[in-house]
């Protein structure tokens, strides 16, 4: 069984409107698992690379998230704040999509949200990716959902 990490696919990549901050959407193995990235990285003058802001899920996750993201539409600026879907991820932990505002800006959000005897509430491990480019970030999750659809079964 394969013990390291891997980037098996790059899908493609969400870029920021000053061109600072690059969403990077791929396909990963580990351990002999496949699931899919998304991770923000930095371009600035003292940084350059990826940041803790990212989110991992498996192939079942992508094919909920996208049945849910082409439920809404490319331009979603007008929607209301609303949780679009929760998904187990393994037991206690789920990953919840959602439209929500925070600091005055509106986003898409795909958080990890823990609910066990140890804490109920949400993680670190997530991101926000805009509104305003809800479009490309549906064709990245129809990308990543028929990457894994073309594939074989996930080797264990």
């Amino acid at each position: 069984m394969e013990s390291s990490f891997m980037i098996l696919h790059q899908i493609g990549s969400l870029h920021s409107d000053d061109g600072t901050e690059e969403v990077k959407f791929s396909i990963d193995a580990y351990r002999g698992y496949r699931y899919a990235s998304i991770r923000k990285y930095l371009k600035s003058d003292t940084y350059v690379g990826a940041t803790r802001a990212g989110i991992t899920m498996t192939p079942e996750i992508i094919k909920k998230v996208t049945e849910v993201l082409e439920k809404v539409p490319d331009d979603a600026s007008k929607m209301e704040d609303v949780e679009l879907g929760k998904f187990a991820k393994r037991p206690g932990m789920s990953v919840v999509v959602r439209i929500s505002s925070y600091k005055g800006s509106r986003g898409l959000d795909l958080r990890q949200w823990q609910e066990d005897e140890v804490y109920t509430g949400w993680t670190k491990k997530g991101l926000r990716l805009p509104l305003n480019k809800m479009g490309e970030i549906k064709k990245l999750f129809r990308e990543m959902n028929d990457y894994f659809q073309k594939k074989d079964e996930t080797p264990h």
